[in-house]
């Protein structure tokens, strides 16, 4: 089995696509799929009603806004290789979904709009890709448009990320004049054709550099800049380091447009060639390989009512070592109770298949009606126990009220069952009369999200109250909670997490900088502690 697990393995790419909101990444990903045979139609992500929908944008709300806000799973075969893309929400109140999806991959393609350089939200999420090592691909979109200049891009990439950057390719013009690129390992430039709305492969064909149909394709000038800046970059660059790229310290960077399908391809082919297949996951003190004989996963996702009809609940999880099989038994770790892992799926968007065996590397989704959380381990091996997934301090609380009492039975059952994908955080605050949890979001597009899909899934009529808070930190203490609460400025307050860990909540950030230096047996923390 040690054997068919490592072939497997090899062939597996877990990769995430990342960019700042409108720089085009879902609209990278359906070209993604098309190129991989996976739709034979791209859809757009715009908001028109005659347009195809998105493979990866199934929720009603993200149709009608024309943003990814739900991580998505989207398996096909490419070649000999089995990829497994996750699509992560575009913004930035997403910020905690992202980050879960970000330690379940092993690579990911980060999306710049040429047109406006690194963005803010670039940065945040390349620093998390850092902090783990994950190698990055870039890939800089919208070259069709008016666009930096490409050597101002690299100089971009190098100095504000501090990554060394390898151009593989390089554009031929931007915006109108924009015709082609030439791969610099390759030696050959490849001219694109223009196909009405995108939705076919964009033809494509093969050129010398000194062919007279690729110097009379572009203006004079153009053309002159496009050969200084191809001779600069051989002269400054020593090469591509491929152990430099595994390590997340060197990037290769593809040019393109992915509205018009012009580099994708290349994108694919050049990602698939040096990237590497799966890593190991630490499990406390110990790595544990791919091919150990025992199956193990760990869950970075829960969805509830990807299919309606049936309000089921569907676990994603990561597969880390070992050969899944449908039915098999495991441990659900954080219980330590034997489950059997039976209704087991390979997502695609919405749709799902049956999955009888999967490998280090696959997403899998399981329908389930057990406690699962986001970070437990699923095993064969009971002692194989992964870390867990760090969670994000909230900085928007708010209450859930039911408005129409005879709803009151589809509101609580829509808010608990929404709570379990952890898409917002639930606290008790000490010595509150609500009768329903607080709610803790990272952004306010958080309780819009769930305010919508309590309306659409539920029929529930829930009345958003926004409470006053900006600042919580998790405490560890010897006080007790009476004591705490006594000491408290005006306005702040102490709350109980679902894991029964205590927190403080401050109105602004003065008054909790305040409190902390009067009060040192009160020790703060941004991540979940036990105190």
């Amino acid at each position: 089995m040690n054997d068919r697990v490592k072939k497997e393995a090899a062939r597996r790419r877990t990769f995430a696509i990342i960019s700042h909101p409108d720089a085009g990444k879902t609209t990278l990903t359906e070209k993604l799929l098309l190129y991989g045979g996976a739709i034979n139609l791209a859809g757009s992500v715009t908001a028109k009603k005659k347009q195809r929908e998105t493979s990866s944008d199934w929720m009603e709300l993200e149709k009608k806004r024309g943003i990814s806000i739900s991580s998505t799973v989207l398996q096909f075969d490419y070649e000999n290789f089995r990829l497994n893309l996750l699509d992560t929400p575009g913004h930035k109140d997403f910020s905690e979904d992202t980050y879960r999806v970000l330690m379940a991959v092993d690579a990911v393609i980060m999306v710049i709009d040429a047109g406006k350089g690194i963005e803010s939200q670039t940065r945040k999420l390349f620093e998390i890709c850092r902090k783990r090592g994950i190698p990055i691909f870039t890939f800089m979109n919208k070259l069709d448009r008016p666009a930096k200049s490409p050597l101002e891009l690299i100089d971009q990439l190098e100095k504000v990320l501090k990554l060394h950057a390898f151009p593989v390719n390089w554009p031929l013009g931007n915006g109108v004049d924009f015709k082609g690129v030439y791969d610099r390992l390759k030696k050959e430039v490849c001219l694109f054709k223009r196909l009405p709305g995108g939705t076919y492969m964009a033809p494509v064909t093969i050129h010398n550099l000194t062919d007279p149909l690729v110097k009379n394709l572009l203006p004079e000038q153009t053309y002159r800049e496009f050969a200084e800046e191809l001779e600069m970059l051989d002269v400054a660059q020593a090469g591509l380091d491929l152990q430099a790229v595994l390590r997340g310290e060197m990037t290769p960077v593809f040019f393109g447009s992915a509205a018009n399908n012009f580099g994708v391809e290349l994108l694919l082919r050049g990602f698939l060639r040096y990237s590497a297949e799966p890593t190991p996951r630490k499990a406390g003190q110990r790595v544990v390989p791919l091919d150990d004989p025992a199956f193990s996963a760990f869950v970075f996702k829960v969805q509830t009512n990807m299919n309606p009809q049936h309000r089921d609940r569907v676990v994603f999880a990561r597969v880390c070592s070992g050969e899944f099989s449908r039915d098999m038994k495991a441990y659900h770790a954080r219980s330590g109770k034997e489950i059997v892992l039976s209704d087991s799926y390979n997502l695609f968007g919405r749709d799902r298949e049956v999955v009888d065996n999967a490998y280090p590397g696959d997403i899998i989704g399981f329908v389930t009606k057990l406690d699962f959380r986001i970070g437990d381990t699923i095993s064969v091996d009971p002692k194989i126990i992964y870390d867990e997934i760090p969670r994000f301090a909230p900085e928007c609380f708010a209450y859930f009220h039911n408005s129409v009492s005879s709803d009151y039975k589809r509101f609580r059952k829509g808010l608990d069952h929404l709570l379990a994908e952890d898409i917002v955080q639930s606290f008790n605050v000490q010595g509150s009369i609500e009768n329903t949890p607080l709610l803790g979001a990272v952004g306010p597009l958080q309780f819009e999200v769930l305010q919508y899909r309590l309306k659409d899934e539920y029929k529930a009529e829930p009345r958003l109250d926004l409470m006053p808070w900006t600042l919580l930190k998790w405490i560890k203490s010897a006080l007790g909670s009476e004591e705490i609460i006594k000491l408290l400025p005006r306005g702040a307050a102490l709350a109980i997490d679902d894991q029964n860990r205590r927190v403080l909540l401050f109105l602004t950030e003065w008054s909790y900088a305040h409190f902390a230096e009067n009060n040192p047996a009160v020790e703060f923390f941004n991540t979940p502690v036990q105190s």
